[in-house]
């Protein structure tokens, strides 16, 4: 007998445990993983902000949508 809750009871852990992992894993799809890069930014313009030098940011992950970083080398590189 107690032999027999011992398997009901990890069974019931098993199926706990294996829906918590299918559940954590529904926010990880939509996530996009940052690089661990940075560019040698001068500073940072944005649509909203008009002409205005904004502080620089390591890379487009750390910069917002449609923001250009300008970088030391002269060269721009614009955010999508």
């Amino acid at each position: 007998m107690a032999a027999s809750r011992f398997y009901v009871t990890c069974a019931l852990l098993l199926i706990g445990v294996v829906l918590l992992g299918q559940q954590g894993q529904e926010g990880i799809e939509g996530t996009v993983a940052c690089p661990q890069y940075c560019l040698e930014v001068d500073y940072v313009t944005c649509p909203s902000s008009g002409s205005e030098k904004l502080p620089a940011r390591c890379n487009c992950c750390l910069a917002p949508k449609g923001c250009t970083l300008h970088l030391s080398d002269g060269t721009q590189q614009t955010c999508s």
